[in-house]
C-alpha cells in the first residue's frame, strides 16, 4: 500500500471493457511521483487515499477480471503532510 493525493479526474472518451467503468484518478504520490487509479469507492479531489497495487489491485477494484495494477482501496481523514 502506497498514500497519494487525488489531483484530478482522468477523463476517458474509450477504454477497454476489461476495464469496467469506474472512475479514474490521477494521483500523487508522498515521494512526487504521478500514477494512475481505478476508485471504486468515490473519492473527491484533494482527498489523501491509500492504494493497492499488482494483483491485489484487480481485487480491490471489485472485480479480479478488471484490467488495473492500482485501486484507492480508502480514504484517509485528517491526513497531514510531515514536511522534512
Amino acid at each position: 500500500m502506497e498514500i497519494h493525493q487525488v489531483t484530478h479526474r482522468l477523463i476517458l472518451t474509450s477504454r477497454l471493457d476489461g476495464m469496467g467503468h469506474l472512475p479514474v484518478k490521477v494521483l500523487l504520490s508522498v515521494s512526487g511521483g504521478v500514477a494512475v487509479a481505478l476508485d471504486p469507492i468515490g473519492c473527491e479531489i484533494g482527498d489523501w487515499v491509500f492504494t493497492i497495487a499488482n494483483s491485489a489491485a484487480r481485487t480491490a477494484a471489485g472485480d479480479d477480471r478488471y484490467l488495473t495494477d492500482l485501486t484507492i482501496s480508502g480514504i484517509i481523514d485528517n491526513w497531514v503532510v510531515q514536511n522534512s
